[in-house]
């Protein structure tokens, strides 16, 4: 394993034990495009791979069969040329009979990326990997993975797999995004140099993807790298939008639709709201639709506070997809210096207020363990009460409902200095902190806690409103 391999101790772990198990592995690892997958498992077990196979996308059956025999000839080096098997079957017995001549008291490891382009619809990819892992891999020390993108087609057709490969996954591996931490240790292993606060930056645009982050550029500023990515001719991030979606979904219009659609409502719509922008019929077909995108990281479903189910809320959370409809897409001009001039409007100091709640939606371990709460069970929600001639609209974007008899209040501010709690806010404060406390149970207290990037400046309001306050430096453990 690459000992500069950045972040991902748990997943490394994991896939590290999984070698030493006294029994054979069947791993499958799920996750956003980009955000690493692949290569955490080459650095992992790049020397230990006894088989490696990557799908092709939109290709023929008979290709991926040629793709395996190739790659089974690479591995095996046999003195006469293997030829192609007719099906998936004869392919597994090929494999089979290559790994039964190693010689060696390691287990074999065999790893299949890309698997959705691989085991495509009648192909019968799926049945043979699972008559292969029943009949013969299961008693001979083998450790599988099964990597792709899509996944909640890896979770409908591989985890929930109806057939011989149900119920046979021993470890399944959500790869998350890097957290700013992870995405601290990258850069700086990269010889970027760049404080807490511009970090946050690259993150609202990243989204802590690695394969975004590895772009960033040592000795250029957050403008200049942003400029470079999403504004100049062949930025990796100029057209990356529509490549991202194709590549997960055979009929990607449907989810871009949501995506849109949810790109309007910064707190989030519901699945009725949902439903009348995007035009889209209700049903089973919808509802994975909505599952697809969560599953991928795309969006995530936030309870609201005391009320039903129909109420979800369903919020964007990709933050290069909210930046590239809000600032890239559409836009005639670009080029140097397109960073610069956004960067001073108010379009995108707004922005950034939406953007930093993600990321704190992203880091609630971090967030509960700055209260000190880690251990603590606790729910997280969102509320909002609609204004009416009686009285005024509340919103509060984050709720965290303790087990120990407590409601934070999370008001998320993101600034380039102390954040002051002005006489106007300080009622608004107020006023949220009344309308909690009215549809809370009666045991429970309501504390306010402020996440800003520096902290508050100290004032009277400061003093009497705030229990705890939370700065961006403690996101970044």
């Amino acid at each position: 394993m690459n000992p500069d391999f950045i972040g991902r101790a748990k997943e490394k772990e994991l896939l590290q034990n999984s070698l030493k198990s006294g029994k054979s592995e069947l791993i499958a690892v799920i996750g956003r495009r980009r955000v690493g997958k692949t290569h955490l498992i080459r650095q992992v077990l790049g020397d230990l791979l006894d088989y490696e196979m990557t799908g092709m996308q939109h290709t023929a059956m008979s290709i991926q069969l040629t793709n395996f025999t190739n790659k089974i000839t690479e591995y095996s080096k046999p003195e006469l040329p293997i030829k192609t098997p007719a099906n998936w079957l004869e392919a597994f017995n090929l494999l089979q009979a290559y790994l039964s001549r190693k010689r060696s008291n390691q287990k074999k490891v065999i790893f299949f990326d890309e698997l959705p382009w691989i085991a495509t619809t009648r192909s019968g990819f799926l049945e043979a990997l699972g008559h292969f892992w029943n009949d013969w891999a299961v008693y001979n020390h083998v450790v599988i993975i099964i990597c792709g993108s899509a996944a909640s087609w890896m979770i409908q057709q591989v985890v929930h797999h109806k057939g011989s490969l149900h119920n046979r996954i021993t470890l399944l591996m959500h790869l998350q995004p890097f957290t700013l931490t992870e995405t601290a240790l990258f850069l700086q292993s990269n010889k970027v140099v760049l404080n807490q606060y511009q970090i946050v930056q690259i993150y609202m645009v990243t989204g802590g993807i690695p394969h975004y982050l590895k772009e960033i550029n040592k000795g250029q500023s957050v403008a200049q790298n942003i400029d470079r990515l999403c504004f100049a001719p062949h930025g990796l991030l100029k057209d990356e939008f529509d490549k991202l979606y194709a590549s997960l979904y055979d009929k990607p219009d449907y989810h871009i639709a949501v995506i849109r659609a949810l790109s309007t409502k910064w707190m989030g719509l519901t699945r009725s709201q949902l439903l009348e922008i995007t035009g889209m019929a209700d049903g089973g077909s919808f509802t994975r639709l909505l599952a697809e995108l969560e599953q991928s990281d795309f969006i995530i479903s936030i309870p609201p506070f005391n009320k039903k189910k129909k109420d979800m809320l369903y919020r964007l959370v990709d933050n290069y997809s909210l930046f590239y409809l809000k600032f890239i897409e559409g836009k005639r001009k670009g080029g140097e210096g397109t960073f610069v001039n956004l960067e001073r409007m108010q379009t995108w100091k707004t922005w950034c207020g939406y953007a930093f709640e993600n990321i704190c939606f992203a880091h609630l371990p971090q967030i509960k363990a700055a209260l000190g709460i880690a251990a603590v069970y606790t729910e997280e929600s969102s509320y909002l009460l609609k204004g009416d001639a009686r009285q005024k609209g509340v919103q509060v974007d984050m709720l965290i409902d303790r087990a120990d008899g407590i409601i934070n209040i999370c008001e998320i501010k993101f600034y380039d200095a102390p954040f002051i709690i002005t006489q106007k806010y300080a009622e608004e404060l107020r006023e949220k902190r009344n309308s909690i406390r009215q549809v809370a149970a009666p045991k429970k207290s309501i504390f306010l806690t402020m996440i800003t990037c520096f902290g508050l400046r100290e004032n009277s309001y400061a003093t009497e409103l705030v229990q705890s306050q939370i700065t961006i430096d403690k996101l970044f453990v």
